[in-house]
């Protein structure tokens, strides 16, 4: 079956699953492979569960019209992504960088659909599975979508962009991360920049921290036909300062040449999410958001994924921010930890991952700042950590033997960061 014959089906039947704990009636299954299992074999299961048709690649499970055999299960979901995203005719916002995408992405949800019905990408389906399934749920319904990208590898983000297919788009930041795929800092620079291409090639809008000398170094040596700038500095087209930020941020913002600002109470913490909220109100004041609905919008958001999240337990306050961290997110976090003011503050570090050879020198470099801060209480968690044990700090090569030390904290402002695969929800439990 040709794609053009597929884009049919799925404009008659446009639920799309790739899990058969998840089929909905007159769904279109799609069998994908894994490291551990065929989707193939699973195909009979989702037409029994209510698929209209499964998608498969291997003929031997094919047994009536309702299967659609094609050469690759995969590279057909991508390319339908791809076909239905050319039928667009609606704002696109591609999102990408090595920190803060995920809040960037929801907080121009909240502020774009005060204004527009907007379809985001859920969670983190921002890979090369995810962004098809995520171009593949926007109708003909939908006026605007945001669609992050994530990557690990040079070339990702150009892949991720022709099946999207961005008209506007932003990188939040370029920093130290999945050094072990990019190579180097250059190497992510490079990869990013690949959004940055794309939109100079279709002729999109880029918006741009104007504050980041990397950013500006990279959006320099490409030819933009538009471009918005948000930052501090009153050079940028959207102008934003912090007001307070103890622990929830208040900020003020202002379009170029006005005299007066806008003042807007966020439910959100950590100084560095003022380049976040920018970007937001940016890309709103663009898309012709009145700033009321703008502050509306930032007002709303309350992250709720471990991401600059505050909980408060029946002892202890604590800045929950464990869903993911790199080198420049740690220490952003820990400048912040600093302006803080709060009784008994305790910092507790988990392991970075995906650093490759740079791990050791950039676990110590955050020992070393880390310890340049007035805290009460000094945590390292992980083997990579470990190796940089000494007396000044409390130092645990797991989660788990970190556990019951931490479970006797009370009276604090804590925060919890580490990367995903460190478990630090299990040290969350106990405080």
């Amino acid at each position: 079956m040709c794609i053009e014959e597929l884009y049919r089906v799925y404009r008659d039947f446009p639920d799309i699953s790739t899990d058969t704990r998840q089929i909905r009636q007159n769904c279109i299954f799609f069998a994908l492979k894994g490291a551990n299992f065929n989707g193939n074999a699973f195909a009979y299961q989702a037409l029994k569960a209510g698929a209209r048709y499964v998608v498969i690649d291997e003929p031997e499970y094919k047994i009536n019209e309702n299967y659609i055999l094609v050469d690759n299960v995969l590279e057909t979901l991508q390319e339908l992504a791809r076909f239905h995203s050319a039928q667009w005719n609606i704002p696109v916002i591609g999102v990408t960088g090595t920190n803060g995408k995920t809040t960037t992405k929801e907080l121009l949800y909240t502020v774009l659909s005060q204004k527009y019905r907007v379809y985001a990408t859920r969670g983190n389906l921002n890979n090369h599975i995810g962004v098809p399934l995520t171009v593949l749920a926007v109708d003909d319904s939908y006026e605007a979508a945001v669609i992050e990208m994530g990557a690990n590898h040079v070339g990702e983000i150009a892949f991720l962009c022709g099946i999207a297919q961005p008209t506007h788009g932003l990188i939040t930041n370029v920093g130290k991360a999945h050094l072990e795929g990019f190579g180097s800092f250059e190497g992510v620079k490079k990869a990013k920049g690949e959004l940055y291409d794309y939109l100079q090639d279709h002729r999109g809008t880029l918006f741009i921290q104007g504050d980041n000398s990397d950013l500006a170094e990279m959006a320099a040596a490409r030819n933009f036909i538009q471009t918005v700038k948000y930052g501090k500095d009153d050079a940028n087209d959207v102008i934003g300062h912090l007001l307070v930020a103890d622990p929830y941020l208040s900020i003020s913002w202002k379009k170029k040449g006005e005299s007066s600002a806008w003042q807007v109470s966020t439910n959100l913490t950590g100084s560095y999410n003022l380049e976040n909220f920018l970007a937001a109100i940016a890309v709103g004041l663009y898309l012709d958001v009145e700033p009321e609905a703008i502050n509306r919008g930032i007002e709303m958001y309350t992250p709720t994924n471990n991401r600059s999240q505050i909980t408060k337990t029946d002892r202890n306050t604590v800045i929950a921010d464990f869903y993911n961290a790199n080198a420049s997110s740690m220490a952003v976090a820990l400048d912040n930890m600093s302006i803080l003011e709060a009784p008994h503050k305790v910092v507790i570090l988990g392991d970075m991952f995906e650093l490759g050879n740079e791990s050791y020198e950039e676990h110590r470099k955050i020992v070393m700042k880390a310890k340049t801060l007035t805290l009460d209480r000094l945590i390292f968690v992980g083997k990579e950590f470990y190796k940089h044990r000494d007396e000044t700090a409390e130092f645990y090569e797991s989660t788990d033997l970190a556990r019951a030390r931490v479970a006797t904290l009370s009276d604090s402002f804590i925060l919890l960061k580490a990367s995903r695969g460190m478990a630090f929800e299990r040290l969350l439990e106990v405080l």
